[in-house]
């Protein structure tokens, strides 16, 4: 398909693009009922935020299939896999505001391993997307659970809230974790244990 430039900007597609374009004209809305003029030297170039904000929310642009393309792996390993301090950034769905922090995420195998580049991947696509952090640790572990059917996933994610420290109570050192497990990690106290404290050394 044939790149498409709107405002000076590259889009991949037709639909990109009447979005790019839709977003800027927001955008200036939005400058205006904060009581600003758009056209102002110094915000002329604002609306081009509409870039970014695709740029924020491109997880909706990714599917898991094509995400994880082929890196399932046949192996004779059921010990505990573990990828933790995956960073990542997100935007909150309440307030349209950052939060940020790290993923710790595991599994047991059972026959079958994923490429550990995919595990990160998948936080990518899923935080990608307008959040909240319950539902991004819920969503990383059952397309972790979709893509191998392990034993068991455990997932947790602690994150620092944009929403909490600009705005409401205005916590700065303010930290949320979260934790979402599922198969054996729910099911078994040792293995959920073991979890929580390999991902903390």
């Amino acid at each position: 398909m044939e790149d498409v430039k709107c405002n000076g900007v590259v889009q991949h597609s037709p639909v990109l693009a009447v979005r790019h374009k839709n977003l800027c004209q927001a955008y200036e809305t939005i400058i205006r009922h904060c009581g600003d003029d758009y056209r102002w030297p110094g915000l002329i170039k604002t609306p081009g935020a509409a870039q970014a904000l695709l740029f924020f929310t491109k997880g909706y642009e990714d599917n898991l299939d094509d995400l994880i393309n082929g890196a399932v792996f046949y192996e004779d390993y059921d010990d505990m896999v573990i990828v933790k301090d995956i960073e990542f950034h997100s935007l909150c769905e309440h307030h349209l505001v950052p939060f940020s922090g790290k993923a710790h995420i595991g599994y047991l195998p059972n026959k079958k391993i994923l490429g550990l580049s995919k595990i990160a991947r998948i936080t990518e696509m899923f935080s990608r997307r307008l959040q909240v952090q319950e539902r991004l640790t819920k969503q990383i572990a059952r397309a972790l659970t979709k893509a191998i059917q392990p034993t068991g996933v455990g997932v947790v994610i602690e994150a620092c809230h944009m929403c909490m420290v600009m705005r409401g109570v205005q916590k700065i050192n303010a930290v949320t974790v979260t934790s979402f497990m599922m198969g054996v990690f729910r099911e078994d106290q040792k293995t959920r244990e073991e979890f929580l404290k390999l991902i903390k050394t």
